[in-house]
């Protein structure tokens, strides 16, 4: 299995975006992602899901889950510890996609 560690550096660089806002289908807020120490990580797994998939999706999420690697298998066994990934186990679960809007610098 490969590591999130030698996944990261094969996506899009993402310097160029502030954060990035995800929306439920009702339009409430799912959340926001900001690039700082400690999301910049997922600012760039969910910036690569969304100019692949247009959105969330089911199918997106199993894909990040897959980016996200070991860390997946923490989130699984912790529950909380990485909101990101359980937001993708979310989407899932509930098979509704979330639509992203991005806040460039």
């Amino acid at each position: 299995m490969k590591k999130f560690s030698d996944i990261l550096p094969t996506l899009e660089n993402a310097d160029h975006i502030q954060k990035i806002e995800l929306f439920n289908t009702d339009g409430t807020s799912a959340g926001v992602i900001e690039n700082r120490p400690g999301s910049a990580g997922s600012v760039r797994v969910y910036h690569h899901l969304w100019k692949k998939h247009g959105e969330i999706t089911p199918e997106a999420a199993k894909e990040g889950l897959k980016i996200y690697a070991e860390h997946t298998e923490n989130a699984e066994s912790n529950p909380g510890k990485h909101p990101n990934i359980d937001r993708l186990f979310g989407v899932i679960e509930s098979n509704a996609p979330l639509s992203v809007t991005i806040t460039p610098l």
